[in-house]
């Protein structure tokens, strides 16, 4: 979901935009960001490693080549959707750091809308003008003044993002809105289980650090052993990559390979 709006001409965000000669879109959080030389990178990666691998086991270029451009093909669109959980990642980064400016300008007794507008001033020491809390306040506080309510702003934003923590403060704030005097705690709260959540996160990112990397290890080795056998091993394998029977064996290896590296990755990244 993408679009502009309007802001009523005036001062303060407004004016700021047209010094800078910014427009502004709302952002789709499920296109990958990356440019085209970002997909050329991912499959010229993909194509190596796929060619490597293949080459190992079977030592047919021809085959090592397609297979290489497939999974090149694949690492296109692998490397989009991590481009695109990155992105979120950092928004939600962001977005804890707009909650806590918020909470500390509620906290000095103003309204919400003066509140959104006071931690832009503090996030853009901190963010580029590009960046994408930035670009999200601009958006807020020009629908606030095209008499949006700020709670439909957040649950655009979280409808668009389709984060959790912002879904749920979202729902949340719409809930409250203009019927609680406690808004200020009621954010700072929300802040704090985000904190929570997110030390936790980093606590288990840490605990599989150490196990990640073994995993890629073990990965590693059978290629390693293959490979330096192959070329320095006086014909020892000659049988693998000459022979019906050696064929079998090295389809066999590779669908070992292909499932062990699949499950490793899955297992390896714990989802909260």
């Amino acid at each position: 979901m993408t679009g502009d709006f309007n802001e009523p001409v005036g001062t303060g965000i407004r004016a700021d935009m047209q010094r800078t000669g910014r427009s502004v879109t709302a952002p789709d959080y499920t296109l990958s960001p990356s440019a085209k030389i970002d997909h050329f990178l991912s499959f010229m990666l993909g194509f190596a490693t796929g060619f490597s691998v293949l080459f190992i086991f079977y030592r047919i270029l021809p085959l090592s080549v397609a297979g290489g451009a497939v999974v090149g093909i694949v690492n296109v669109f692998a490397s989009a959707q991590g481009a695109v959980k990155k992105r979120k990642g950092k928004l939600r980064m962001q977005f804890f750091d707009l909650l806590e400016a918020m909470s500390v300008a509620m906290r000095a007794g103003n309204p919400l809308i003066r509140s959104l507008q006071s931690a832009r001033e503090d996030l853009i020491l901190i963010y580029p003008e590009d960046s994408d809390i930035i670009t999200e306040l601009d958006i807020m506080i020009g629908k606030f003044n095209n008499a949006v309510p700020i709670s439909a702003a957040f649950s655009d934003l979280a409808q668009r993002s389709g984060l959790e923590d912002i879904s749920s403060f979202a729902s949340i704030y719409s809930t409250i809105e203009g019927k609680s005097g406690r808004a200020d705690e009621i954010v700072r709260e929300i802040q704090q289980i985000i904190a929570d959540k997110m030390e936790i996160e980093m606590e288990i990112e840490t605990l599989l650090t150490a196990a990640k990397t073994e995993v890629n290890i073990m990965l590693m080795m059978p290629l390693v052993i293959l490979g330096v056998i192959g070329y320095a091993g006086a014909g020892f394998m000659d049988a693998i990559y000459t022979t019906g029977a050696g064929r079998v064996v090295s389809t066999g290896g590779l669908i070992v390979f292909i499932i062990s590296f699949i499950m490793a990755r899955k297992y390896s990244n714990v989802r909260l």
